[in-house]
């Protein structure tokens, strides 16, 4: 059988821009809950740093990617010191 969406957001999204939105979204959102991961953070201390309430982090943890913008999510990164890099490069 042959797979004609390049991921899962592709094949689950209505239109190209919205599965770059969630594929960003995602990126973000992982490398957040890596951080976090990585720290040993409780959700409470977790809150803390990124400025959210701890019910977000939740939301974060549980993947629940259409409760977050790409905004929010680059604010949280910035809050625990890390920069997002935006690199755009052609369609093939």
């Amino acid at each position: 059988m042959s797979n004609k969406f390049k991921s899962v957001f592709d094949a689950i999204a209505d239109t190209p821009e919205e599965a770059l939105n969630m594929k960003l979204r995602a990126q973000l959102m992982n490398k957040i809950i890596s951080k976090i991961e990585k720290k040993g953070w409780s959700q409470t201390t977790a809150a803390e740093k990124l400025g959210v309430t701890q019910p977000r982090v939740s939301d974060l943890q549980r993947g629940k990617m259409s409760k977050f913008s790409l905004d929010m999510l680059v604010n949280m990164l910035a809050s625990i010191g890390d920069e997002v890099e935006i690199r755009i490069k052609e369609a093939a």
